[in-house]
């Protein structure tokens, strides 16, 4: 069985946690909805991040993907106007930190785009009063911790809202945050 699933503001990407102060605290896949026995999510997407996550019964499958330099589509609200500087830096690579130690990230498909179509965030994001902010559309082929958002920091525009809208050919297509849709995993996904 496949899913994909809009995963809203404010949940981490795994079923439960065992750490009972976490589990207290957080919220989790179950939260949203009942899912089967052996359910797994594909990856992860961080508390503060939203959109597209698959979810399967499928270890071998969940680690194919994770391993195989998928594309994954994200579009990201950016504090500040963002420069053509700044996006040409990130289609080429710019260098976060990750566990300690200084990482080159792969040449990204980067640009701007019109203010996307998204269901409204339970957590607003700050308003206009504060300083203007512009979306851009970011693709990666890796998947380094909190990435993205360590990549637009990187070339001075914080990400504010990141929401994964692709993994290969699956789109997120305005599904309601929360309700998993069961699909069938294309051939395309790895082409």
């Amino acid at each position: 069985m496949h899913f994909k699933l809009y995963k809203p503001y404010g949940y981490i990407s795994q079923m439960y946690s065992n750490d009972e102060r976490q589990a207290r605290k957080k919220r989790f896949l179950k939260d949203l909805y009942d899912f089967s026995e052996g359910v797994m999510p594909i990856g992860r997407l961080d508390e503060k991040s939203e959109g597209l996550l698959l979810l399967t019964t499928d270890g071998k499958l969940s680690n194919t993907i994770n391993r195989s330099g998928i594309e994954k589509e994200y579009y990201v609200l950016v504090d500040g106007i963002i420069t053509d500087e700044a996006i040409a830096e990130l289609r080429n690579g710019v260098l976060i930190g990750v566990n300690g130690e200084k990482y080159k990230t792969k040449a990204a498909l980067v640009k701007r785009i019109d203010t996307p179509k998204l269901p409204d965030r339970k957590k607003k994001i700050r308003d206009a009063r504060h300083g203007p902010t512009s979306w851009i559309s970011i693709t990666i082929t890796e998947g380094k911790f909190h990435q993205v958002r360590k990549m637009t920091s990187a070339v001075g525009f914080p990400t504010l809202r990141l929401v994964r809208v692709r993994v290969g050919e699956i789109h997120l297509d305005g599904i309601a945050p929360g309700i998993p849709v069961e699909i069938s995993i294309p051939s395309l996904l790895f082409s």
